[in-house]
């Protein structure tokens, strides 16, 4: 997977940013100056057995109980280090896109990330990000909505 080919293909307007190296979505936040609402930490679970990412904000971490309840599974987990490796295996481990898409995974997104207007999230690498419209990222990722996020204390 190349993250800017495929932007490309897609005919998405996209920011490529270059910042110093981070390993979570709140620190890329902290780099980019801009608030964890608004970048996109992905986290990849199995719902039943299958592979789902979820897209929820750097703020906020995702209450998998509740997530297996909108979903309507009855086993949810997360996804350990070897799998994520094996499913992301063209990108730094923690710097994944959230574009199930790509990886040929659904993505579901909290519900709280529809209130803004662009969002930022990792591009593979620990030392570069993209910038979006919101539109654009719901165009390409075609995320499934629910509300499964909790704010991080």
């Amino acid at each position: 997977m190349k993250l800017q080919p495929y932007l490309d293909r897609m005919g998405i307007h996209y920011q490529m940013l270059r910042h110093d190296t981070t390993y979570s979505a709140q620190g890329l936040a902290r780099a980019e100056h801009i608030s964890g609402h608004r970048v996109i930490k992905p986290v990849l679970v199995q719902a039943d057995g299958q592979f789902v990412l979820c897209a929820v904000p750097a703020s906020s971490r995702v209450d998998l109980d509740e997530l297996q309840r909108q979903l309507g599974v009855t086993e949810m987990k997360l996804a350990d280090e070897q799998a994520m490796a094996r499913v992301f295996e063209d990108c730094e481990l923690g710097a994944e896109p959230p574009i199930g898409a790509i990886f040929g995974l659904p993505t579901v997104m909290d519900d709280s990330l529809t209130k803004q207007d662009n969002v930022t999230f990792q591009a593979g690498s620990h030392v570069e990000a993209i910038t979006m419209a919101m539109a654009d990222y719901r165009r390409i990722a075609q995320p499934g909505i629910a509300h499964f996020a909790k704010m991080m204390m």
